[in-house]
């Protein structure tokens, strides 16, 4: 009786666990989709809703190291200062990898799609779960 009792808490706390963690990656893939299409409405600010509204958070980019949320933006806005700069943004997630509880690592490629010209490369982002909601605290993208 004890073993069967045993076996049942096992298995309840890994299928528990495995169904926590397909919830946080099917937020943190949503999290990206909907960066994506604020980003092809031309909608930097709410782009950036996907960031930790923090001096903290780090972008990686060919310009150097930039930190803090309105820094970020700022840099945004300079580099694709209209839509056309902006162009149509596609994500290529290739991996979701939890770390830990409160850390999620992803990589993919990003791409793009414009009349001025195609551009794209790719991308680690590192989100954690602030004040029980995921973002990005570490971005570095070429």
């Amino acid at each position: 009786m004890r073993k069967v009792l045993f076996l049942s808490i096992c298995f309840f706390l890994i299928t528990q666990n495995s169904s926590a963690q397909s919830k946080d990656e099917t937020t943190i893939r949503n999290i990206l989709k909907e960066q994506s299409a604020e980003w092809n409405k031309g909608n930097l600010e709410t782009f950036m809703q996907g960031y930790w509204k923090s001096d903290s958070v780090m972008f990686i980019g060919n310009n150097g190291i930039t930190y803090g949320w309105q820094n970020t933006l700022d840099d945004y806005k300079k580099g694709y200062p209209d839509t056309a700069a902006m162009g149509k943004l596609n994500f290529d997630i290739l991996e979701v990898k939890r770390l830990s509880v409160l850390y999620f690592f992803v990589v993919g490629k990003w791409h793009l799609t414009r009349s001025i010209g195609d551009v794209g490369g790719v991308f680690t982002l590192l989100f954690k779960k602030v004040k029980n909601k995921w973002v990005i605290v570490a971005d570095h993208s070429s």
